[in-house]
């Protein structure tokens, strides 16, 4: 019941079947499953998807509504349970965006879980954006983002900064240099995010206060993932702008070569996001004051 509760709670949220399951990786019959078994449960329809539009019914209105208390109820339980029994165990899912969710939280987890190895963590990963979309809908508990939150409702909370460094092949001309213009880009294929990436939303905010739009870029390739990106580079493809934390290691190889602008750093916060009234568990509680603490600098090798 519980996942059919989050299913509807996002369809009344998104107002789209197909958008909750580009959201939540269902298929969409999949998602019309779940929310007609809830129909069929309560004997009652729950959406008006008459005129092109899906709207709440009056029955659905108030089991959305009963839903949300529903679901935050059982995580105030849950937590309340645990302190009596002192016991840090249990779960939750964590969102996290692509550079950090790949290169950061891992060492994070395994590190909490070497202490409380009864907690268990699933991690979803995605560009800022898809991320945002699955905490409004309650697919994920909270989350760890680069960038600026798109929408309302949630708090923000800085973690920790992040750079980031223009990188080239190793038989690229900058490969001697440690710095260049930034005009110099200009001059360069350049490889960018997917739109709703956070690197890509600060990489254009950096660009515009020197008086540069993507527009006047010769814009070689939109890639999906900052792995494709540094594969891209390597191969001699064009340059590109990623986190300092995705290429240490093909730097220490020698594979890819970090560059800096003479114009200054690409510097951006790493924040935790959540609902404004989101309920945490005990656990949660315990794995956010272990990720604020974390020792951050202590793997990462200057480059």
């Amino acid at each position: 019941m519980d996942i059919k509760l989050k299913l509807f709670c996002a369809v009344a949220e998104t107002r789209s079947f197909s958008k909750t399951s580009r959201i939540v990786h269902l298929t969409q019959p999949a998602v019309s499953l779940q929310i007609q078994a809830l129909e069929e449960f309560f004997e009652t329809k729950l959406f008006d998807r008459s005129h092109g539009e899906i709207n709440l019914t009056p029955a659905g209105e108030l089991l959305y509504h009963e839903a949300k208390h529903i679901l935050d109820h059982y995580t105030d339980i849950e937590k309340e349970m645990r302190k009596i029994s002192g016991a840090i165990k249990g779960g939750f899912t964590l969102g996290a965006s692509t550079s950090l969710g790949n290169h950061v939280l891992p060492r994070v987890i395994i590190a909490f879980k070497k202490e409380h190895p009864k907690v268990k963590i699933s991690m979803m990963v995605g560009n800022t954006k898809r991320i945002e979309e699955l905490l409004k809908s309650g697919f994920v508990d909270f989350a760890l983002v680069a960038g600026e939150c798109m929408g309302g409702k949630l708090k923000r909370e800085t973690i920790m900064s992040d750079d980031l460094i223009v990188i080239v092949s190793r038989d690229h001309p900058w490969a001697k240099k440690r710095v260049v213009s930034i005009l110099d880009i200009l001059k360069e294929p350049f490889i960018l995010r997917e739109e709703g990436s956070g690197t890509r939303q600060k990489i254009e905010e950096y660009f515009a206060v020197h008086g540069i739009s993507i527009h006047d870029m010769h814009i070689a390739l939109v890639l999906g993932s900052t792995a494709s990106i540094k594969e891209a580079v390597e191969a001699g493809v064009g340059v590109s702008i990623v986190s300092k934390w995705a290429v240490q290691r093909e730097v220490k190889d020698g594979r890819l070569k970090p560059v800096t602008f003479r114009e200054g750093n690409i510097q951006r916060d790493l924040s935790l996001i959540l609902p404004v009234r989101k309920h945490l568990t005990h656990v949660m509680d315990e794995f956010l004051i272990y990720v604020r603490k974390f020792p951050y600098d202590t793997f990462y090798k200057k480059i």
